[in-house]
C-alpha cells in the first residue's frame, strides 16, 4: 500500500537520494536542497511504500511577468520515483497528491517543464500557445501550464522565473 505524506525532516537523506537516483546526477536532488534552505518549497510530498520513501515531489513558487502585471504560481519540479519503483503508478499518484495540495493554498496556476506525453493526462497542456514562455530556451512543448483556480489563466500572459 502506499502512503502520500508531507515531508519531515528525517526524510531528507531519503529525498536526496530518491533524486539523486532517479535522475542519474545529483542536480536534481541539490536543487530541492537548495529550494529547502530558502524555505521555497511550498509543497514537498514523500511516497512510501514497503516502510520505505520510494518517491518525492515539490512544488515551489514561480512568477509570470508581463509589462503590466506580476501574477504568482507555482513550479511543480522535480518529480521522481527510485527506480526499482518506477512504472508502478507512484509518480502519477505523487502528482494527483500535489495538484491536490493547490487547491489549498492561494495559487492559480502550476506550470512545469515535463516530458510532453506524461504530463498532459493530469490537465497540463503547452503554455505557448496561452502566451505563456519560460525565461530559459526550453521545448516548446515540454513547457506546460495547468490551471488551478478557474479563470487564472484567463488573462494570465508573461514569462515565467
Amino acid at each position: 500500500m502506499l502512503t502520500i505524506r508531507t515531508e519531515k525532516p528525517e526524510d531528507i537523506p531519503a529525498i536526496h537520494h530518491i533524486h539523486t537516483a532517479a535522475f542519474g546526477r545529483p542536480n536534481e536532488a541539490d536543487l530541492v536542497d537548495a529550494l529547502r534552505q530558502h524555505n521555497a518549497l511550498t509543497i514537498s510530498l514523500v511516497a512510501i511504500q514497503d516502510d520505505h520513501l520510494v518517491g518525492h515531489i515539490a512544488l515551489s513558487p514561480a512568477v509570470i511577468t508581463s509589462s503590466t502585471a506580476t501574477i504568482a504560481a507555482l513550479g511543480l519540479a522535480p518529480m521522481a520515483v527510485l527506480p526499482a519503483y518506477q512504472h508502478r503508478g507512484i509518480g502519477s499518484q505523487l502528482v494527483e497528491a500535489g495538484l491536490t495540495a493547490c487547491h489549498h493554498i492561494p495559487y492559480g496556476i502550476v506550470v512545469v517543464l515535463g516530458h510532453p506525453h506524461y504530463y498532459p493526462r493530469f490537465g497540463f497542456t503547452p503554455a505557448k500557445p496561452l502566451g505563456i514562455a519560460w525565461e530559459h530556451d526550453a521545448p516548446e512543448e515540454a513547457f506546460m501550464v495547468k490551471e488551478i483556480q478557474e479563470g487564472a489563466l484567463a488573462q494570465t500572459r508573461g514569462v515565467v522565473k
